[in-house]
């Protein structure tokens, strides 16, 4: 062995960094004599990484020199050592000098590791035998073979995994073979894939002149690409694949890989195809639709599914990731522990941009939750087609801050390739590698297309205005089918009549309009589409009136919650928790009112028990923020800190439905969009995501506005993600108030969706149920309250679950024929009614009534209730500034209710003045802001007296007709 004193030389920089990565990860691995020096080196935890050795390591940011190697004489010969470290300077270095630029406008960096003479090897020497691993000749033959594998068509980035994971990729990458690894079946595959690719877009190019397709040419060898992984997929046995991707390459996909007519297509560019008769369906541009499939693998059909993507680009990454999660989960047979679910027989692949990969926050996003518990999906191949260039934008100067538009892949401590797209055997291996990758470590794998863009952004874009040297390149290129039909002709594969042939057979199935898939099964309809069949046609018939039994026998509720409160042998709950649960026992007896939590448990622990999954995510969302769930409870001993977490509802019964309560990572955006993909591939699963407070959501509005709001008017997506949103005014100032409720109604429209401001345990208990027991599904979304969970007025007896329903609007049963009456939602209304009580001679006369639902606005239910009040004053009393909160949204619904009572009623409304802000930061003005709408809203005091007389005067005036 080399000793550590003897070898601290620039040149080995990079064996260094390996083994110092090894001894990172695990410090046994590496010799005895390297742990030493490395643990001397190290020192203290601040100085672990600027230590003597870190000093050695060439760093390109700086473009320090260090010293050139000092060859050890001993057992080995200098140019057996010297091409040591040659061949782990290729490894660590090498994509820096790797061809896969096909334009060639990267320039390469001076790496003097790469070059011998670093070494300070002799010309005789270049002649010396030496043999490393799969390594073998003189050392300018093994140079050769190096730069051939390293610095080809091909950069890989791998050298920061962990030990067991770079050792693979120098297995495989270096065994060779790469090129004789293809037989000609797989090479003419590869042309009618290029020829394909190629020939839909200059089809459409002709045919429909300057409409927008955000074409593919330049990037063709996505098409193989896409092809090599689907039918390896089928050969690892996965069964599903769900991809996602923005505009660019997205019609020739649909079109060449899922086998979408070409007339269908056609018909979309002449705007003769809708996606429904159904007025309320908007539809979308056709660059955004999805699609399915199922093609024909040799281990049997696989199903392709093409995630709808809204121009929020990277957005959809996150939504085919919470896909695919469902499909895994939809397939396993393990219903309990999430740990142990199997990932391998769904795959997602995102496809990127390189603009947008590097520039759009939710992809860094997913890719630090893609080895989570709560979310990984068993890693996904990931595809960055780089066209060098944004929107105008093609200086690396201008769009990032790295030198790889994939370095954020690291994030995840995932491997990537940057491959040449005019190599489609060097693509091809890239597909067979980033696969076998994903099946055997579970992680996520990039394959950065190098490639360029024919066209502008969009096909009446003139894109020499930004990129003119760029562009005298593109216009030179002959094209990759071109390249790789001469390659085929040289090598006696094919010929040019072949060729010719190709393309003139492609055109005629495009004329003809038929699909263009061999491959393409019959059966297009997969179990999932069955699965929502019963929903879809409840979405049409869109009856909001349907009653769902939510009611549930007092004898089941007190077995569930004996084993909701019931925690294994020797589990120590905290002396908090544990008064949680005993109250709960009571509560379960009848012995006391049930608080939020309660309610809201037993909603998850009945739907379980009846079959249905439950799945709850979000920031402290096992505890709750407000410290009212306690759905995942911790042992106090810390025996096991991987273990020592126990969520209660996953052990109600054998057989019962899936049980995730899951503490998220500090994101909204991403974790919004996880949830709402995973809501949608899973109607029998009740997915909830809870802000930590409710102004949080803002963070992910474009997952709100594209896809929750609008994505079944869009594209007829379902889902039936329900938000928990806390909000509530009580002087915790702007960002901790406001659940932004006026931005969900002003959303709302065309039955899209459900919003609700609950103000009881039994109305939590009775809506969640009621959101898995009603034939539809509509996203719902809850306002939810804080210091309510814990306040008396919103507790609940135990008979209110045992009976009744959800219930839109909540009258009050003390006053009849009342001379005003107050409605208001939430936290407000036990305010009002405890200002109410206090002074209840003062305000003879005054109901309180709730409006629960605000949306589907239930006026035939409210005008019951106000029937029992005509002549009556009413008044809409809001927390939230007038601006805000739901006055303005539901003020033409308050007064056509008005309108078809004719009871002569008056409407006003009481709220905080018009505010930029959704609240005051101080306590004091807070409260006196808070005291004036409890005053206004009630209004002016009136004396039994009084309240008589007014009575008696309504009496005798029904009386008289």
């Amino acid at each position: 062995m080399t000793r550590p004193d003897t070898i601290m030389s620039g040149g080995n920089a990079a064996f260094l960094d390996g083994l110092y990565e090894d001894y990172l990860t695990d410090p046994q691995s590496v010799d005895p004599e390297w742990r030493s020096f490395f643990d001397a080196q190290r020192g203290g935890a601040q100085e672990a990484r600027h230590s003597a050795i870190q000093q050695a390591f060439y760093d390109l940011g700086t473009g320090r020199r260090p010293r050139a190697m000092q060859v050890v004489q001993g057992e080995a010969s200098g140019a057996q050592q010297a091409i040591s470290a040659l061949i782990t300077a290729h490894r660590v270095y090498g994509h820096l000098h790797a061809q896969f630029d096909p334009l060639r406008l990267i320039g390469t960096p001076d790496v003097p590791e790469l070059t011998p003479a670093y070494y300070g090897l002799s010309d005789v020497q270049m002649s010396e035998q030496v043999t490393d691993g799969y390594f073998a000749g003189t050392v300018a033959e093994v140079l050769g073979q190096l730069r051939g594998i390293y610095c080809g068509p091909i950069g890989y980035e791998y050298s920061y995994l962990p030990s067991e994971e770079r050792e693979w990729f120098q297995d495989r990458i270096e065994r060779g073979g790469r090129r004789d690894a293809f037989t000609k079946e797989d090479k003419l595959r590869l042309l009618d894939r290029l020829n394909a690719a190629e020939g839909l877009e200059k089809y459409l190019h002709i045919k429909y002149v300057g409409q927008k397709r955000f074409s593919l040419e330049g990037s063709e060898s996505f098409i193989p690409l896409l092809d090599r992984l689907i039918h390896g997929a089928g050969d690892y046995g996965v069964k599903e694949i769900v991809l996602g991707m923005a505009h660019r390459g997205r019609l020739n996909t649909l079109v060449n890989i899922f086998g979408k007519r070409p007339k269908d297509l056609f018909d979309e560019f002449e705007g003769k195809k809708v996606l429904s008769e159904n007025p309320d369906i908007s539809g979308d541009v056709k660059y955004h639709l999805g699609f399915s499939s199922d093609v024909k693998t040799k281990n049997g059909p696989l199903h392709l599914a093409l995630a709808f993507n809204p121009s929020h680009l990277e957005l959809v990454a996150p939504v085919v990731h919470g896909s695919t999660r469902a499909r895994q989960d939809r397939r396993d047979e393990t219903p309990h522990l999430m740990r142990d679910v199997r990932r391998d027989n769904v795959l997602a692949v995102t496809v990127h941009g390189d603009a947008a990969v590097i520039g759009q926050g939710v992809v860094m996003e997913t890719l630090n939750m893609s080895r989570l518990r709560g979310y990984t999906t068993g890693g996904a191949v990931r595809i960055v087609i780089n066209n060098q260039v944004g929107f105008t934008i093609s200086d690396p100067r201008d769009s990032r801050s790295s030198r790889y538009c994939t370095d954020v892949a690291k994030i995840a401590n995932a491997p990537v390739m940057h491959v040449n797209g005019d190599d489609p055997e060097a693509v091809a291996f890239a597909a067979d590698l980033a696969l076998a990758y994903r099946q055997q470590f579970g992680k996520d794998v990039f394959i950065d297309l190098v490639s360029f863009r024919r066209h502008g952004h969009n096909e009446a874009d003139d894109p020499t205005m930004t990129q003119p040297i760029m562009y005298k390149q593109v216009k030179a290129h002959p094209g990759t089918l071109a390249l790789y039909a001469q390659k085929l002709q040289q090598e006696g594969i094919t010929t040019a009549a072949d060729v010719k042939a190709l393309a003139d057979s492609y055109r005629d199935r495009l004329d003809r309009g038929e699909s263009v898939v061999a491959e393409l099964t019959d059966d297009t309809v997969s179990d999932l589409g069955e699965r929502w069949a019963e929903y879809k046609k409840a979405a049409k018939e869109s009856n909001w009136q349907s009653v769902a039994e939510t009611a549930v026998p007092a004898e089941k509720l007190a077995e569930l919650a004996q084993r909701m409160t019931t925690f294994p042998e020797g589990f120590e709950l905290h002396r908090g928790v544990n008064r949680v649960m005993e109250a709960r026992r009571a509560m379960s007896r009848g012995e006391q009112p049930l608080d939020w939590g309660m309610g809201e448990m037993l909603a998850y622990a009945t739907l379980l028990d009846e079959g249905y999954n439950v799945r709850l995510s979000g920031e402290d969302s096992g505890r709750g923020t407000f410290v009212h769930r306690h759905a995942v409870v911790h042992d106090q001993r810390g025996l096991d800190p991987l273990k020592g977490d126990y969520l209660s509802l996953e052990f109600l019964r054998p057989g019962q439905g899936r049980a995730e309560v899951i503490d998220s990572t500090l994101s909204e955006e991403g974790v919004m969009a996880f949830e709402y993909g995973y809501s949608g591939t899973n109607p029998n699963t009740l997915v909830l995501w809870e802000a930590q407070f409710g102004d949080f959501a803002n963070g992910a509005q474009a997952v709100i506005d594209q896809f929750i709001a609008a994505g079944e008017t869009k594209w007829l997506g379902l889902s039936g993600l329900t938000l928990l949103l806390p909000h509530g005014y009580e002087g915790a100032g702007p960002e901790h108030s406001s659940a932004r409720l006026e931005r969900f109604l002003q959303l709302c429209a065309q039955n899209n969706m459900q919003v609700v401001v609950p103000s009881s345990a039994s109305q939590i208990f009775h809506l969640l149920r009621r959101q898995m027991k009603r034939g539809y599904r509509k996203p719902l979304i809850v306002m939810t309250p804080k210091s309510l969970l814990r306040n008396k007025r919103a507790m609940s007896p135990l008979s209110e679950l045992t009976e009744g329903r959800f219930r839109n609007v909540i009258g009050d049963p003390e006053v009849e024929k009342g001379r005003r009456v107050v409605i208001s939602s939430g936290k407000l209304h036990w305010e009002l009614y405890d200002a109410r009580e206090e002074d209840r001679e003062g305000y003879h006369g005054t109901a309180l009534v709730r409006l629960e639902q605000l949306y589907p606005f239930p006026l035939d239910e409210l005008k019951e209730e106000l029937s029992r009040h005509p002549g009556s004053q009413v008044v809409w009393s809001q927390e939230e500034p007038e601006n805000q909160g739901a006055w303005l949204l539901i003020r033409e619904d308050l007064e056509r209710t008005l309108a078809e009572l004719n009871l002569d009623h008056t409407l006003t409304h009481v709220s905080r003045r018009r505010a930029a802000s959704t609240a005051t930061g101080y306590a004091h003005v807070h409260a006196k802001e808070q005291a004036k709408v409890i005053a206004d809203a009630l209004g002016e005091k009136v004396s039994r007296e009084a309240y008589d007389a007014q009575v008696e005067l309504t009496e005798e005036a029904e009386a008289q007709g």
